[in-house]
């Protein structure tokens, strides 16, 4: 069984794994898919990112190679869903909602003042993994324009003013 280990570390719950960790479970996760193709492709990549928190080049072709198919029908997958992430999250995540309501009403403005507060843009995560930012076009919640979501929680209506405070709470956390 080849294994493929990805720098960093990840938490799977909250335990932190090694990255020699992330690559044994990804191995005993991927058993149950052998051969399965397509049909186990979503099944695979969901525990493949539960594990390492993001789904990288090398796990992608771990998931491939077990699957027996191409990397680039993994890629697809990974690039057409929202909930996959090609890149690292932080253990708070900054969703900005971009959507008509949040936008006319002022949710670029609340987006460059999380970007300006954390020091990262929309899509990066800040060095300690702590935070991240993305952006999404609908949230669902226009009523209540603009709106950001830290996790799962919501904060509606919101100012640029109000950002600083909102930030303190999760590094207080």
């Amino acid at each position: 069984m080849l294994s493929y280990a990805v720098g960093g570390e990840s938490t799977v719950g909250k335990t932190k794994l090694t990255p020699e960790e992330m690559s044994k479970k990804l191995d005993e996760a991927l058993t149950h898919y052998e051969g399965q193709g397509q049909k186990a492709l979503m099944s695979a990549l969901q525990e493949a990112q539960e594990i390492y928190g993001y789904l990288p080049l090398p796990v992608q072709k771990r998931v491939a190679m077990t699957l027996n198919i191409s990397v680039a029908e993994v890629y697809g997958v990974v690039s057409f869903y929202s909930f996959f992430s090609l890149k690292p999250k932080g253990e708070y995540v900054f969703n900005v909602c971009l959507g008509t309501a949040c936008y006319v009403k002022g949710a670029q403005k609340i987006l460059e003042r999380i970007e300006d507060n954390l020091g990262i843009k929309a899509g990066d995560v800040t060095t300690d993994r702590k935070f991240s930012i993305s952006a999404c076009r609908c949230v669902g919640a226009c009523g209540l324009a603009p709106v950001i979501l830290v996790n799962d929680d919501v904060y509606g209506r919101l100012t640029p003013e109000e950002i600083p405070g909102i930030i303190a709470k999760y590094k207080e956390a």
